[in-house]
């Protein structure tokens, strides 16, 4: 993909929708795995949790089990004809370790369905977008204490799930970097996970034509310095419509990651929506990737040309 382009959508959810719950990356607390099936069984859904979800890596303790189960979970969930979503169970790190193990010829032969999480499922987001041509939602998972606590991370994205026009426009409580308005297509995610999937086969080219959303969590800001200089330097930025920069949890106080996003981005000379009220913080919003849409940076608002979902 040489510029960003719309993608297909899937369809939304219904009552009585069966959603399998898979953990691509880090192992899942148990108790809140539990928490968070019975949120998803209190909207009328039917969550299966796959094989491994439980499992820890004996010898890395920061994955869920092995790499060829989580992509053996992942495969099954997405070509089961009988499963309408797939949500993650949380982040952490190990995505890129299994994705090349996808047979991405059979999972884009499987109907299209809903895909949810954030943070280090940001390379599925970008495989989804390159291999599939998919809609997919940036939003909270099934296992994450952002998600099991929040009302209104939980309806947010039941709204997107159930009822995509009612949340067409995503309004959030920040500010603009850059004043103005864009039009492009969403795209993005974890920063650092963005940077480290450049060159892979599974990415984007560039950001040209998009609408790139960013975030992070627990880096230093010569970290994110040195994400945003990486893809600036590749090009990956060339082109890009507008902004929008989410949560920088665990980071620095934010008025020194702001004059970090201020220097590197803002000479790009396009609109960018700060403290948008996505990614690793409370309430957070779902934004749909891979959809067509108009930022206004000084409303801090994203209007999708169409729901998220069909």
């Amino acid at each position: 993909m040489s510029r960003v382009e719309a993608l297909r959508r899937p369809p939304r959810l219904a009552a009585g929708a069966r959603v399998a719950v898979v953990a691509p990356s880090g192992p899942v607390p148990e108790d809140r795995l539990l928490a968070g099936l019975d949120v998803l069984r209190g909207w009328d859904l039917d969550p299966v949790v796959a094989l491994h979800v439980l499992d820890r890596d004996g010898r890395f303790g920061y994955l869920a089990g092995s790499d060829a189960g989580r992509a053996a979970d992942l495969q099954s969930a997405w070509c089961d004809p009988a499963v309408d979503a797939v949500i993650c169970a949380r982040g952490g790190y190990g995505v890129q370790r299994m994705v090349d193990s996808l047979d991405w010829e059979a999972m884009r032969a499987a109907a299209p369905k809903v895909f949810v999480g954030f943070s280090d499922i940001t390379a599925l987001h970008e495989a989804f977008a390159v291999r599939l041509g998919l809609v997919t939602l940036h939003g909270p998972m099934a296992a994450g204490l952002d998600f099991v606590k929040s009302v209104r991370a939980q309806e947010h994205l039941r709204a997107t799930l159930f009822a995509p026009e009612t949340v067409r426009t995503v309004t959030s409580d920040g500010t603009a970097l850059v004043p103005g308005r864009a039009r492009g297509v969403t795209l993005g995610g974890c920063l650092s996970l963005l940077a480290s999937d450049l060159g892979t086969p599974h990415a984007r080219a560039s950001a040209r034509g998009g609408l790139l959303c960013l975030e992070d969590v627990g880096e230093e800001t010569y970290r994110l310095d040195r994400y945003l200089t990486q893809l600036s330097r590749a090009g990956w930025l060339d082109g890009v419509n507008g902004l929008l920069l989410g949560s920088w949890a665990q980071c620095e106080p934010y008025d020194g990651v702001r004059r970090l996003l201020a220097e590197r981005l803002g000479g790009l000379g396009v609109p960018v929506a700060e403290q948008f009220g996505f990614g690793h913080c409370d309430d957070a919003l779902t934004v749909p990737f891979g959809v067509a849409a108009e930022l206004d940076a000084d409303a801090g608002t994203l209007t999708l040309d169409e729901p998220a979902l069909s």
